[in-house]
């Protein structure tokens, strides 16, 4: 690798930090049936956590994010209504209304799983719905980044299922034999909630990272408590419908992940931002994207053709930091 895109990486590193504004997020959040009241205490922490650190540390709007639940009178100034089939099925119409071709929808699912005759389903109030349901309702939205995360048990089974291309699947097991309750909520929540994620210190959380953040802190859970490990998380996002442990954005499955990005804590910033600066964020936006897609044509590309425009990419980008940077440092008080 050259000097030169050598300092180019350094400098997109050391000045990425608002994000795009172009795109709008949206969050849907379900739990299912907890069954025990310590259940239902961990799943309404887990997405009350979640959903407090998505709208307050990455600024996707209160408006965009929807919270389905067993319960709703359990907390009915935060829970928007029952994660039933009804409930989901309606929630899903508002989503294909709402977002999109350009905006970024991200489902997350807590709670028990089961498979049953071959077809994973998440228990939910009445009858369950299975992952060829999520696929079919993910399939009415227009929106063209979309991810789904099933933080649950027996949940491997879902990536073949719902694997496509443009879509993120994270699942807390690799198939449906792994049926033992599972600790990957918890720290997949943490991961946005906290700062211990932020690998590369943009200030912005990736689903990539978050995963990364999560299997790692699952890994070493376990190994404290002296457990042998019964549940392991897989990433797919190359429509292969073949999950990975240990995603490789350059090989393989992770460059849809990396760059699926919730807005970030200087989102409100970027709404209020001068039309100079919107130009700028939305420039980022566009050599981020074209980076990524550079990324995943690395294997066909000739290495020289390869690093000479990835070097051009990323000079431009960190110029574009550098002048987002000098633009907002001259609008603080």
């Amino acid at each position: 690798m050259g000097r030169v895109l050598i300092a180019a990486l350094g400098l997109v590193a050391a000045t990425a930090a608002s994000p795009a504004a172009a795109q709008t997020d949206h969050v849907l959040v379900i739990s299912g049936v907890s069954g025990e009241p310590r259940f239902a205490e961990a799943f309404h922490r887990w997405a009350t956590t979640f959903i407090d650190a998505v709208r307050d540390r990455h600024g996707v709007p209160a408006e965009n994010i929807v919270y389905l639940a067993e319960r709703p009178e359990r907390d009915a100034a935060r829970i928007h209504g029952r994660s039933d089939r009804a409930g989901i099925e309606a929630a899903f119409q508002r989503l294909a209304q709402q977002a999109g071709p350009e905006d970024r929808v991200l489902i997350v699912l807590f709670g028990h799983g089961s498979e049953q005759d071959g077809e994973p389903r998440l228990n939910i109030p009445g009858p369950d719905l299975t992952a060829s349901d999520f696929a079919r309702l993910i399939g009415t939205l227009r929106a063209r980044e979309v991810a789904l995360v099933h933080t649950g048990s027996a949940s491997g089974g879902w990536i073949g299922k719902l694997s496509a291309p443009g879509r993120v699947i994270l699942t807390a097991t690799r198939s449906g034999f792994e049926q033992n309750e599972t600790i990957f909520p918890e720290h997949f929540v943490a991961a946005y909630a906290g700062d211990g994620a932020d690998t590369d210190k943009d200030g912005r959380i990736s689903l990539l990272e978050a995963f990364v953040y999560a299997t790692q802190e699952v890994e070493r859970t376990y190994k404290q408590r002296n457990l042998l490990q019964s549940e392991h998380a897989l990433l797919d996002d190359d429509g292969d419908g073949k999950g990975s442990p240990v995603p490789d954005p350059d090989a393989g499955d992770g460059a849809l992940a990396r760059a699926f990005v919730l807005a970030g804590t200087a989102a409100r910033a970027a709404a209020a931002a001068t039309p100079e600066l919107r130009a700028l964020y939305e420039t980022r936006q566009r050599l981020e994207r074209q980076i990524e897609a550079l990324r995943a044509r690395r294997a066909s590309m000739d290495p020289a053709a390869y690093e000479a425009e990835l070097e051009r990419l990323l000079v431009q980008l960190a110029e574009t930091n550098q002048q987002i940077r000098r633009l907002e440092g001259e609008r603080q008080p």
